[in-house]
């Protein structure tokens, strides 16, 4: 089904190139459905790159899906153009007083810092504690998953000795569990991060359940009060060439970073890495929208 978005978003034409089926502004408006309202926080960096990735796999979706993207109104990103940030992007000031079916909060690269040490912190924190009554379920990435589940349920982060990049295997548990619909008993993940979250204090609080993680970067998919609140610790959304593109570019920075782990062919940083887990990137955005956001959101919002 067709997600909907600004007709001038440059990743529009990528989209329609790749043969994801995008609706126009147009057709949209003529259309007699009630579409899902999903809002984006994309505290990523390379904020069109965020934005192609995620809008791919929400492209699997059940219903016409309206797109908003908003950033943070306490910081100003450094690598994107303002004149993009102008006009696709808001801030949360400005859309307080509406209420939406979903909200994804992106990862970031500030998983080094103290959470009260980062610049929006207090904005961010607000923008989750809003999300309890004006959101049906949010889903929390990376960064912020570990920063969803300091705020929200006191799960602390911790330093990993070295980075931890590359693809690794997963596993499901509670295969019942409609965000797990659908996965094999094994999957790849795409992971990229400098730290994790304490696994014994997620075990320990009863609102939390672990229903997917890995024997070497623990645990995945948390679920949260029924689906209300989904943490997800690695990137799904990640194209086939992220992961080299942040290996070069600390390879560049003289940070002497280990090659990305199951990644590259025999190693090799100098051959195309393959593409091993789409399938399972769609499969949980689609569950996500239609299990936890289309079957329990309210016709009025």
């Amino acid at each position: 089904m067709p997600i909907r978005i600004d007709n001038d978003l440059p990743v529009k034409k990528i989209l329609e190139d790749e043969n994801i089926f995008v609706m126009d502004e147009d057709r949209a408006v003529s259309q007699d459905i009630r579409p899902l309202e999903v809002v984006i926080l994309n505290l990523m960096p390379l904020k069109e790159d965020t934005e192609l990735q995620l809008l791919r796999s929400l492209s699997n979706t059940p219903l016409q899906v309206n797109i908003t993207f908003i950033r943070t109104g306490t910081y100003e990103p450094k690598n994107v153009a303002r004149k993009h940030l102008e006009r696709f992007y808001t801030t949360f000031d400005q859309i307080r007083n509406r209420r939406f079916d979903g909200l994804i909060i992106t990862g970031a690269p500030v998983e080094k810092m103290e959470f009260e040490e980062v610049e929006y912190w207090e904005e961010l924190t607000e923008i989750m504690d809003w999300s309890e009554k004006n959101v049906t379920s949010t889903l929390h990435i990376c960064w912020g998953a570990q920063a969803g589940l300091y705020y929200r349920y006191g799960v602390h982060k911790y330093d990993l000795p070295e980075k931890l990049s590359g693809i690794y295997k997963h596993y499901t548990f509670h295969k019942r569990t409609p965000l797990v619909r659908g996965f094999d008993d094994s999957f790849l993940v795409p992971q990229s991060r400098y730290t994790g979250s304490n696994k014994d204090e997620i075990v320990a609080n009863d609102k939390l359940e672990i229903v997917s993680e890995s024997e070497i970067t623990g645990p995945y998919l948390i679920i949260a009060e029924e689906g209300k609140n989904i943490f997800v610790t690695g990137h799904p959304e990640y194209d086939t060439l992220t992961l080299d593109q942040e290996y070069k570019r600390d390879m560049e920075k003289g940070l002497n970073p280990a090659i990305p782990c199951n990644y590259y062919p025999d190693d090799d940083p100098t051959k195309k890495p393959i593409k091993s887990w789409r399938c399972h990137a769609n499969t949980l955005y689609f569950n996500w929208l239609n299990y936890y956001v289309y079957q329990v959101t309210p016709y009025q919002l």
